[in-house]
């Protein structure tokens, strides 16, 4: 109806244009809403406050001019001018009634569209360096981003996702460190632990399996190890340094080969268990994409070498720096450093350079909202490099903080002392983390409630939704038992029968899930879809307290069941959107 009304629009537009009546350079984009009132319509347009600038006019004069040339409608009853200039469109009262045989129709398919015509968008999310499991904070990041690229593939975007594996750099070699120093303990040498290495259980289960298959091959004493190194921070000492001592010592002592091995077992490990931690959880990806790669294939280098020849960077103090202040960072950026080793941000800027190489339209980056501090050196980097940073959404993600029996849960992946986003699973069920990982924007904090979401009370509007659908599928159970059949025909014909308040405003609710869905994915905003299924949950549940739908009237019983079988499917389109199961009993 929404599409339809615009066009009327676009058409009375056309029409003064062609008489003269208004200048025929004029291309505005047409917008049309829903009326929040139903006093004032079912749709409204500020298309004459949006020319009246342009040509001169008062809103209101444009607004009757407009009216005037509108297109004779099947659909429309009357069109009245409201307040400065709005045109506010009253529907036939029947119009309503076209939603249902349309939602019956479409099925599944009901609410996708081809907003983004085939536009090819990568959207990039969790990338969590692979150097233990996924905690709850991660969970949040993996729940949205499956829903921002679910949601952009539903209205007609061709979506590739991507998980950025950060298999290499300084975190990796502390894990590997990790896994070497707990190896050394099963093989029988007592060792103080550094401060600053991870600790977690998965790195003994690491270290096991290097045992195991290994045996002592690579074992050394800790006196051999410990005797050129600084102190740690507990004697006094820099804990940065002293683990990156630990490192330095270890791939002396180890072969390559031997390093190498203990590195690639820590990052298989983590990252399988990542893989599947995911799938689990409903998350898939096109492609992981490897940083080590980006070395590999000569990006980094590549990258850097545009940034110089196009004076991007400099030379000071024996490091490359990238002038990144040039366009409004708080200081530039250091490429290469004094030691010859590139830094994390040019393979950052090799990775997004790689990103439009390959062609995508659109690049969605999903971070945790600590990143927030490097956005702009990021979208300075693609300018420098000569693409449109405007092609670059970066999207935050704050992290969900998780209350057990009233108290905080930690989550540092170094100390081991986090709740993992498997352990989270199993306490609460997929459908519940996913449902309420993405209830609020994602830039706004989440204290994720065990408890409600726990809870099969009409508090839980997970649970409430759910419920939703599983009660139409009770009606249609009790339409067997009590020897009724559906006459989809029979209640199509007679769905002017709908004439309750309750049958009006379920009509309504119904007609805008498609928009609700183009609106949602275009602002990469998941929880749109779930406060409008709150709010189609509570129209029916309202609807299915005050009347019966089994009646004995078979035009009026077919119509209700058309109606609440429309309902039915819409609540199980949009929970699939969201990654939640729509179950037939509970």
């Amino acid at each position: 109806m929404k599409d339809q009304i615009a066009e009327l629009l676009a058409q009375a537009l056309a029409k003064c244009q062609g008489s003269g009546a208004l200048p025929a350079d004029l291309s505005p984009a047409i917008q049309v809403d829903h009326t929040r009132d139903s006093s004032h319509g079912d749709f409204a347009s500020n298309l004459a406050m949006v020319l009246a600038k342009p040509v001169g006019k008062k809103p209101r004069d444009l607004a009757a001019l407009l009216i005037a040339n509108l297109p004779a409608s099947t659909i429309v009853d009357k069109v009245e001018i409201a307040g400065p200039g709005f045109i506010n469109f009253f529907l036939k009262a029947d119009t309503q009634f076209a939603i249902v045989p349309a939602i019956l129709k479409a099925g599944d398919d009901f609410g996708r569209s081809n907003i983004g015509q085939g536009k090819r968008v990568q959207v990039e999310f969790v990338s969590a360096n692979p150097t233990g499991p996924l905690h709850v904070g991660h969970g949040r990041g993996a729940a949205y981003g499956a829903v921002v690229a679910d949601l952009l593939a539903a209205v007609g975007y061709h979506v590739h996702r991507e998980y950025y594996v950060n298999d290499a750099g300084r975190q990796m070699n502390i894990l590997a460190a990790s896994v070497w120093l707990r190896y050394l303990e099963l093989c029988g040498e007592e060792l103080t632990f550094p401060t600053n290495a991870y600790k977690g259980d998965y790195i003994w289960d690491i270290a096991a399996t290097l045992h195991r298959e290994n045996a002592e091959a690579m074992r050394h004493t800790w006196d051999e190890i410990r005797h050129p190194l600084p102190p740690d921070e507990p004697d006094g000492g820099d804990k940065e340094e002293y683990i990156d001592a630990i490192i330095e010592r270890m791939q002396t002592l180890l072969r390559d080969d031997q390093y190498r091995l203990v590195f690639d077992l820590a990052l298989n490990s983590i990252l399988d268990d990542i893989r599947d931690d995911l799938a689990h959880f409903g998350v898939t990806y096109e492609e992981w994409y490897s940083e080590r790669s980006l070395s590999d294939k000569g990006a980094v280098m590549r990258a850097i070498e545009r940034l110089q020849h196009s004076g991007h960077a400099y030379e000071k103090d024996g490091a490359l720096w990238f002038r990144s202040t040039d366009y409004g960072d708080e200081k530039d950026r250091v490429l290469v450093r004094d030691n010859g080793v590139t830094t994390y941000f040019a393979s950052d800027i090799a990775y997004h350079m790689d990103k439009f190489e390959r062609g995508f339209e659109q690049v969605i980056d999903i971070w945790g909202a600590d990143h927030h501090g490097y956005v702009p050196r990021v979208k300075a980097a693609l300018q420098a490099l000569g693409y449109d940073a405007g092609k670059l959404d970066v999207l935050l993600v704050q992290f969900a903080i998780l209350y057990r029996g009233g108290q905080k849960a930690q989550m540092s992946t170094r100390s081991g002392e986090f709740v993992t986003l498997r352990e989270l699973r199993k306490d609460v069920g997929n459908d519940a983390a996913r449902f309420f990982y993405i209830m609020r924007k994602s830039e706004q904090h989440l204290d994720f409630d065990l408890d409600l979401a726990k809870s099969q009370s009409n508090d839980n509007p997970m649970y409430y939704i759910q419920y939703a659908h599983a009660r139409v599928c009770s009606v249609q159970r009790q339409l067997a038992e009590k020897l009724y059949s559906f006459d989809e025909h029979e209640g199509l014909a007679h769905l002017n029968r709908l004439s309750e308040a309750h049958e009006s405003a379920i009509l309504t609710r119904l007609a805008r899930f498609p928009e609700i869905v183009g609106n949602a994915a275009q602002a990469h905003e998941p929880h749109q879809i779930a406060h409008y299924l709150r709010e189609l949950a509570n129209d029916f549940h309202t609807y299915y307290n005050a009347h019966q739908f089994i009646v004995e009237d078979s035009a009026l019983r077919n119509a209700r069941l058309c109606l609440v079988y429309a309902v039915k499917q819409v609540v199980a389109n949009g929970l699939k959107l969201l990654g939640v199961s729509a179950p037939e009993s509970m």
